[in-house]
């Protein structure tokens, strides 16, 4: 893969911890590029590191050593605004949690990252509604989280990823507090706006039959990204 057809290139990620006096080596010398479009599945064992991982991809996290490149720009040599902007405009996060405003409604949440932008109410609030509609809440426009049950909630969350047309989506187990219903219906949603949107795709995720339906499989095993054989499922 060419670095210009590359969302995102990271190389030799390394992120440590003090734990009980001592140092805990999460990522090692980590390496991981991401192409256009791509759907990308991170699996891995309980505490391996894939939360940290994922953090350190979307600049929310620093590494110890390493970089980040997005859309060619190292994230972490950016400045806190130009960081900011740069995920505003390039990156969406789905977490396994939605992290909705309670205070305000769905369609307000839905637009919020386009208000940061500074993008006109009217507008920003026209493209969430189109967003919401298209995830199936367009009957849930003015509700609040509250109001709304765990999957309309996750699909309000997908929405609000989605909304700034990012090139790269980073999820970290986004149906891992849904029951089986919802769980498919929220990841198939995000299979289809990807392909729909060519939004490139990672997600974390300890279901191997989720995992099997991307592009990718890829395993995080002692700090380090091992690329999985194809398995059926």
């Amino acid at each position: 893969m060419s670095e210009q057809s590359a969302v995102l290139q990271a190389t030799g990620l390394q992120r440590d911890f003090t734990e009980g006096g001592g140092r805990l080596q999460v990522l090692r010398g980590l390496d991981c590029t991401i192409g256009s479009g791509e759907r990308v599945a991170i699996i891995g064992a309980s505490g391996s590191g894939k939360t940290t991982l994922l953090q350190v991809l979307g600049g929310l996290d620093a590494p110890d050593a390493g970089q980040v490149l997005v859309q060619g720009q190292n994230i972490h040599a950016l400045s806190e605004r130009e960081r900011c902007a740069l995920r505003n405009s390039t990156l969406g996060f789905v977490y396994q949690f939605h992290h909705l405003l309670p205070e305000f409604s769905a369609v307000e949440n839905v637009a919020m990252p386009l208000l940061v932008r500074r993008m006109p109410v009217a507008e920003a609030t026209e493209r969430a509604r189109k967003l919401l509609a298209r995830v199936g809440l367009s009957a849930r426009l003015s509700h609040r989280p509250h109001q709304l049950s765990g999957g309309e909630r996750q699909r309000a969350a997908v929405a609000r990823a989605l909304v700034t047309e990012p090139r790269l989506v980073l999820a970290d187990e986004p149906t891992g507090n849904l029951d089986g219903a919802n769980a498919t219906q929220v990841f198939e949603l995000m299979l289809e706006l990807n392909r729909e949107c060519g939004t490139s795709l990672v997600i974390v995720t300890h279901d191997r039959r989720l995992a099997a339906r991307m592009d990718r499989v890829l395993e995080l095993v002692d700090g380090k990204l091992v690329e999985e054989s194809r398995f059926g499922g």
